[in-house]
């Protein structure tokens, strides 16, 4: 697979300085975006979940665990995905090294939020959903833990990641928003590429169904963020 590239829409509120397509993923197969993660602190969407199963809820609202489970992104909080429930697999090497390049875009995710959100305190989304990817982030580095890979985000400050893709990419993000309107751009460039980069993974982890299932209920969520921003 290609590695994908961030490039952002020519509109007037379009991010102005990742025009020279910053590659986000450091793993050899996939270019990985901005992500999300499992079990969230509620935000701007609102809905019933999608189904019933085992485990901690990963629904819109309701739960799409066993019984009604805490809401994923959306209307009421929750917790981290305990994915003592979901059952492990294997992965290959390079598969590794996506999960791992995962964890860092989730950091990053937050972290570019955590900033546009200090910057313009109007947009409430960034607050919100920068909470969401804390608990995306925690479901991440519990599969990390699960197949012992190492987590690069571990020891890193707000702003500061182990690979400079990262870094530059959080760089260009953080300072090219100079109005309300780059920013929430910022945010769908993050969760358009984002999806994409889940999916594209998901569809190469079906030996390890706890992985596959994190990063489905990832894309979900970040369908909901992208909705949020007005992508």
């Amino acid at each position: 697979m290609d590695r994908k590239i961030i490039a952002t829409a020519g509109a007037a509120g379009a991010l102005a300085a990742i025009t020279t397509g910053a590659v986000l993923l450091a793993a050899p197969a996939i270019a990985t975006g901005v992500a999300a993660q499992a079990g969230v602190a509620g935000n701007s969407h609102h809905g019933q979940g999608n189904g019933q199963g085992n485990g901690q809820g990963m629904g819109n609202g309701q739960g799409m665990g066993s019984g009604q489970g805490k809401g994923m992104d959306s209307g009421g909080g929750g917790g981290a995905l305990n994915i003592t429930n979901l059952a492990s697999g294997t992965l290959t090497d390079e598969q590794k090294q996506v999960l791992a390049s995962m964890a860092e875009e989730e950091k990053l995710a937050h972290d570019v939020y955590v900033a546009l959100g200090a910057k313009y305190p109007e947009d409430q989304q960034f607050a919100h959903i920068s909470k969401s990817e804390t608990r995306h982030l925690e479901a991440v580095r519990a599969l990390l833990a699960r197949y012992q890979v190492a987590d690069p985000t571990a020891g890193q400050a707000e702003g500061s990641f182990a690979s400079v893709r990262f870094q530059d990419l959080y760089n260009q993000l953080t300072a090219s928003a100079t109005t309300s309107a780059d920013a929430l751009q910022a945010g769908v460039t993050i969760e358009q590429t984002d999806i994409a980069d889940l999916e594209a993974a998901k569809a190469a982890v079906a030996a390890a169904p706890d992985v596959s299932s994190v990063y489905s209920h990832l894309i979900t969520a970040s369908q909901h963020h992208l909705q949020a921003f007005g992508g």
